[in-house]
């Protein structure tokens, strides 16, 4: 599917992952609102479709729609196979594709922690190694990583990846951002804590995470603004909203065993132990 626009050329091209609901459908509003045109993934195609077909109306950009499943080994390099072939240049990327995989590790079969680690560290690397020598060589790039707040605090049983997924992307991008800030490409490791989106249904934890008091959320609109404003300031890692920066702030703080014990008696209203 694709959305075309007069003059296409004079405008930056964003690639999203995940677009098809919360955080990813949010940024693709935010990308086109300050006139760029998208690139689209996910594994819903429809509901893609509905992404696109509202970026299109409010904001006259360009979509173009690849679906793609990336707890598949080859999605990576099928995507950007399919970017030359449509002859798109992605000048801004976000890798927001993710999930989480509930209960104690043992008691998971591999296939889906394997699938996890494809999605939320594999592919990410690798769609970004793919893409950041053409951000380079033009001399302007955007690259957010959705992480979390998780890969910030000690992790509690539980989504036993997850945190560990969070923390290599935030790192990754310190260091990727190190290399390429001077050729023009910005990279940000985005930190939301807990965000409304589909993210809790997928988990089986949704009426688990309803019992936390609503001061600790944040919308996706609010998170995917303040990410592409992040970005384009040049921030490394950004924690967005108060409260997420002050528990992270008392991180560095307070003993690790008292944060740990915290972190458990939180993680009980939300989290699957098994």
């Amino acid at each position: 599917m694709t959305l075309p626009l007069p003059d296409r050329d004079r405008r930056r091209t964003a690639l999203i992952t995940g677009a098809s609901s919360g955080i990813g459908e949010a940024f693709a509003e935010v990308f086109a609102a300050h006139g760029f045109d998208l690139v689209l993934t996910a594994r819903r195609h429809d509901r893609l479709r509905a992404v696109a077909e509202q970026a299109h109306a409010r904001h006259g950009a360009a979509v173009e729609l690849i679906g793609a499943d990336l707890s598949d080994r080859g999605s990576p390099a099928s995507i950007c196979d399919e970017l030359r072939a449509r002859g798109l240049s992605v000048d801004a990327l976000v890798n927001n594709a993710g999930y989480g995989v509930p209960g104690k590790y043992a008691s998971v079969p591999w296939r889906d922690h394997e699938a996890l680690m494809q999605v939320m560290v594999v592919g990410l690397a690798e769609l970004t190694y793919r893409l950041v020598p053409g951000m380079v060589e033009r001399g302007y790039g955007r690259i957010i990583n959705v992480a979390s707040l998780a890969g910030l605090v000690p992790a509690p049983g539980g989504h036993t990846l997850y945190a560990a997924s969070k923390a290599f992307v935030i790192r990754f991008s310190e260091a990727l951002s190190s290399e390429v800030r001077p050729a023009g490409v910005h990279v940000t490791a985005l930190c939301p804590g807990f965000t409304y989106s589909e993210f809790h249904d997928r988990t089986g934890t949704r009426a688990s995470v309803s019992r936390l008091p609503s001061w600790m959320w944040m919308d996706s609109p609010t998170v995917a603004a303040q990410g592409y404003e992040a970005v384009m300031a040049g921030e490394r890692i950004y924690i967005p909203g108060r409260v997420n920066r002050t528990i992270a702030g008392f991180v560095k703080y307070l003993p690790n065993s008292v944060i740990s014990g915290v972190g458990r008696k939180v993680a009980r209203l939300y989290r699957k132990a098994d």
